[in-house]
């Protein structure tokens, strides 16, 4: 009897069921998402809107990063993305229900994704397009200084000796994420392949005396010869900035008082922008229809 007692006495033993304490917000995180909030949305609205951003001239850097492929993505303006991942960031880091390392993992991620694709785009207007975006680097300073404090804050349940190996573990899909897009904003998977319609156009146009005036950094320029894929090595281009956006202009296009890229001289008279292959073999009298039929 005195045993059964025991085991019943053993068996009505409430176990602990303490509530865990909840988590209190990172109010330092809130303070610069919603900073990075303030930023994204207006680059945002300038983007939709078509203005210019504050501290930016219509002819400067930012107009030419506004305008390039770069600018958007599936759409949508890159900063629109960016309001959006502080916005999770917000929503993170004011999270309760979470413990302080799992909250902390979360906003490592969301951060260092941010930060990558933010030093990506930098990366791509400084050698690509030439030109800064103030508003972006904002953003990019501000991606800085949650990483830092982020890495200051870091919990001690954190990953210890191994934080070689989950720097290599959360590393590799951001950079994936934005080999991912760089495939997908350089056009490359946009680009057409050799035809011989497209490399008989750009070989007419030499022969015919046109020439197609650009820069290396002109985003125009570089749309009009993917129109011709790989034949686009066959056109008439003079580079006229080699030195970048700053640079003098060439000897050879300041002759031709070209003050636009992309310009088009042909029969001597002047074309701006972006010109369709099927219209250039108008202007060159070059037989279109014909060609498609000797492929």
């Amino acid at each position: 009897m005195t045993r059964k007692k025991k085991r019943t006495a053993h068996h009505e033993r409430p176990a602990s069921t303490a509530p865990r304490a909840a988590t209190p917000p990172d109010r330092v995180m809130l303070a610069l998402a919603a900073l990075g909030l303030l930023i994204t949305g207006y680059l945002a609205w300038t983007a939709g809107s078509g203005s210019t951003s504050a501290f930016c001239t219509s002819a400067g850097g930012c107009d030419a990063i506004q305008r390039s492929g770069w600018s958007t993505l599936l759409g949508l303006p890159m900063a629109l993305w960016g309001f959006g991942l502080y916005a999770v960031v917000a929503l993170v880091s004011r999270s309760r229900k979470a413990s302080l390392l799992l909250r902390w993992q979360r906003q490592w991620r969301l951060v260092l994704l941010g930060l990558a694709i933010s030093l990506y785009l930098t990366a791509v207007g400084a050698l690509v397009l030439d030109a800064f975006c103030v508003g972006c680097l904002a953003s990019l300073a501000v991606l800085v200084v949650m990483f830092g404090w982020l890495q200051l804050r870091r919990p001690a349940s954190a990953p210890g000796q191994p934080w070689s190996r989950w720097w290599a573990v959360q590393a590799l899909p951001v950079l994936l994420v934005v080999a991912v897009l760089h495939v997908h904003q350089s056009g490359l998977l946009h680009q057409r392949p050799e035809s011989r319609r497209a490399a008989a156009l750009a070989q007419h146009l030499s022969d015919y005396g046109a020439k197609f005036y650009g820069a290396s950094w002109c985003v125009e320029c570089s749309r009009q010869k993917r129109h011709f894929g790989h034949a686009a090595e066959r056109l008439p281009y003079v580079e006229c900035s080699p030195g970048g956006r700053n640079s003098p202009m060439t000897s050879a296009c300041a002759a031709a008082g070209v003050t636009v890229f992309p310009t088009w001289v042909i029969d001597g008279i002047e074309h701006n922008g972006v010109i369709e292959p099927q219209q250039l073999a108008v202007l060159t009298r070059f037989d279109w229809e014909g060609a498609a039929n000797d492929e």
